[in-house]
């Protein structure tokens, strides 16, 4: 079959060959990025325009923050957060394709059918909630599913592979067959850096991400600004923005097709220059 070459976005097939940007908005009090921990509504708002004026291809708006250590907010909290900026990007952005990005399937049908989300990023690969697959499938949408070793809590304690990479690509590919039994057929896959691995782990993944092509799905890279950068390099995340690039650089040639990040504008660089190099 091979890895194709479009995602479904609503009833749109959307070009990949090129790469495409998700930009992250995180609506938590905790995430490891201290400027990307946005709660007021005004902030949020220009964060959003600013993500739309850079020419975000998708927005991944999340209200549970996943990072290591992390407390788990309740559902009612999620939606709590959650709403507000879904109903501003319904009514000023309404032709932007929104992705969720969180492991409840009450919380994903209900973003679905009430603002019109496009696409749901599962952290968990529906381990935290079983009728996350039924769930998909009914509502007709794509879905992420990202490999994480453990639990946000306790997911960087010590984590142990066989072979890392064949260990993520072996259980990502059950968590493909689990929703493809479901009825869900458009499946984007994502490695998870950070997610349960250690800096070694992840480094591994990178260099070896084209491994990722036997799962024939169109593959999602999130490495921006996160701790195998800014501990490597002995900053902080706010300093990691040339790591981070050249980490996105390193992905787009290794097979990513999908880059999330915080920052926009960079990642585009990055795709246009890798793009060149392509077509020289």
């Amino acid at each position: 079959m091979g890895k194709p070459n479009f995602i479904k976005i609503g009833p749109d097939l959307v070009s990949i060959s090129d790469g495409i940007i998700m930009g992250i908005l995180n609506a938590t009090p905790d995430s490891f990025y201290a400027q990307s921990r946005l709660l007021d509504l005004s902030k949020l708002h220009e964060r959003i325009d600013s993500m739309v004026k850079e020419g975000v291809d998708i927005l991944d708006v999340g209200a549970v923050s996943s990072r290591p250590g992390a407390h788990l907010p309740d559902q009612d909290e999620e939606w709590t957060r959650l709403e507000p900026i879904l109903k501003y990007l319904a009514a000023h952005f309404p032709d932007l394709p929104v992705s969720l990005d969180t492991f409840r399937s009450v919380i994903a049908k209900r973003a679905v059918l009430d603002y019109g989300v496009k696409m749901i990023n599962d952290i968990s690969s529906g381990r935290l909630d079983k009728e996350m697959p039924g769930v998909i499938a009914d509502l007709g949408i794509p879905v992420i599913l990202m490999h994480m070793k453990g639990l946000p809590e306790t997911m960087q304690e010590n984590p142990e592979y066989l072979h890392v990479v064949n260990d993520v690509i072996t259980d990502l590919n059950k968590s493909l067959r689990s929703f493809a039994e479901a009825g869900v057929h458009d499946i984007i896959v994502d490695p998870g850096f950070g997610f349960g691995k250690s800096i070694v782990h992840n480094f591994q993944i990178l260099k070896n991400l084209c491994q990722f092509s036997i799962l024939e799905r169109p593959l999602l890279v999130g490495v921006s600004r996160k701790s195998m950068i800014y501990k490597t390099l002995e900053v902080e995340p706010q300093d990691a923005l040339n790591g981070t690039s050249v980490l996105h650089t390193l992905a787009r040639l290794n097979g990513a097709d999908i880059l999330r990040t915080h920052d926009i504008k960079a990642a585009r660089q990055c795709l246009q220059l890798v793009n060149a190099i392509d077509r020289s």
